[in-house]
């Protein structure tokens, strides 16, 4: 039975850190899932709607409810360049909107596992993102960490990845002090919780604060999180073939 991996993009990996989504940064996630699919069924958890609407509107304010239509005219553009993409490389794709409530009650839980399951036993990659028009709280301060956490939890899976536009975590701010040090892994979150600091990414909300939020849900249900560098070439398999440096909270204390 293959292992399954939760692979959570976040807005600043998608844009590279630019503007624009980058097809390119999409097509290397195809590469890589391509390259794991024998070993492991993968789960991608995408942030980027907002960013993929701001590339061709601009609505005034940064209001909730801005965001709110922003994300209701960039997800399904948003999909459809991942459908182009991975279509490119024979890869296909199914949307799957959710957000934090429907982990509340036992149906819908059961409903996202059943459907989850199909998908992937179908050979269909889930995209999962919030449900940005009814739901707020990955808008303000998520970036769809919680939601991967959450359906990390749900669906058992051995390993979730979130790719960031950091290596990981460090001992203080790596942007005032060169000589902070990345650190590999961490058993007590409550022990690091001191070095999330307010980071935000120019296009994320999430910062380390909710990635640290994300590794406690993760803690509490047995699973295993990284945090690894997104604008890395191909850095889920070389984070998997230990070829880079990251964080990993390990699944239980």
């Amino acid at each position: 039975m293959k292992k399954r991996i939760i692979l959570k993009i976040g807005s600043s990996t998608l844009t590279r850190g630019t503007n624009q989504i980058s097809r390119g940064k999409i097509e290397d996630i195809a590469r890589q899932i391509i390259a794991l699919r024998t070993d492991y069924d993968i789960v991608l958890v995408s942030s980027g709607a907002i960013a993929t609407a701001r590339q061709f509107m601009e609505l005034s304010g940064e209001t909730i409810a801005v965001k709110q239509a922003l994300a209701a005219i960039g997800q399904p553009v948003l999909l459809r360049i991942y459908q182009e993409v991975f279509g490119d490389f024979g890869l296909k794709v199914a949307q799957c909107l959710m957000h934090s409530q429907d982990f509340d009650r036992a149906q819908s839980r059961e409903n996202i596992g059943n459907t989850i399951d199909i998908l992937l036993k179908s050979g269909y990659i889930p995209i999962i993102n919030e449900n940005d028009t009814v739901a707020t709280e990955e808008i303000q301060f998520g970036d769809n960490d919680k939601l991967a956490a959450l359906t990390a939890a749900l669906l058992k899976v051995d390993l979730l990845i979130l790719a960031s536009d950091i290596d990981g975590l460090y001992s203080g701010d790596p942007k005032a002090n060169k000589k902070v040090e990345l650190i590999e892994r961490v058993e007590d979150i409550a022990a690091v919780i001191h070095l999330a600091g307010e980071s935000t990414s120019n296009h994320g909300t999430g910062g380390m604060n909710s990635k640290l939020a994300a590794a406690k849900i993760c803690q509490a249900h047995q699973i295993e999180m990284w945090i690894v560098n997104g604008s890395v070439e191909g850095f889920a398999v070389k984070a998997l073939r230990g070829e880079m440096a990251f964080t990993q909270f390990v699944g239980t204390k």
